[in-house]
């Protein structure tokens, strides 16, 4: 597990087998996005706030 991100959570629309993201924060700020499936030693997609608000947004308009 990364020293660098904590607070990992769950998605809230994850699946309950065992398919899930999870996002975490770092303390410059960034926020860290990993796949479950690799019970934390996967990569982690780091992102700035700014990309990470503008990625929720481009989620939200793209199912409806």
């Amino acid at each position: 597990m990364s020293e660098e991100f904590e607070g990992w959570r769950k998605s809230r629309r994850s699946n309950p087998v065992g398919n899930c993201v999870e996002v975490g924060r770092s303390r410059r700020g960034t926020v860290g996005v990993r796949d479950t499936k690799a019970d934390g030693q996967g990569p982690i997609l780091e992102l700035t706030v700014a990309q990470w608000t503008a990625f929720r947004q481009g989620l939200s308009t793209a199912g409806g």
